[in-house]
């Protein structure tokens, strides 16, 4: 009788673990999609600097250029 005890103990101790590293698991590709969305928007926001600071390099050098063959 104590051997179909100690199978039934390890059994649940066994899916008791499994429960918990199912909702670890879980717990993981919830970050791992936050994350996702925030290297995406970081990704975004670094072309958008990017574009920003080749436009006021254009912007000051046709002003420069401009300015030299008004005068």
């Amino acid at each position: 009788m104590q051997a179909a005890d100690t199978s039934d103990n390890f059994q649940k101790a066994v899916l008791e673990r499994l429960d918990n590293l199912k909702v670890e698991v879980d717990g993981l590709r919830q970050e791992l999609g936050q994350t996702n969305v925030r290297v995406d928007a970081y990704q975004k926001a670094s072309n958008q600097v990017v574009n920003l600071a080749f436009g006021l390099i254009a912007t000051a050098t046709l002003t420069i250029i401009a300015s030299t063959v008004l005068r």
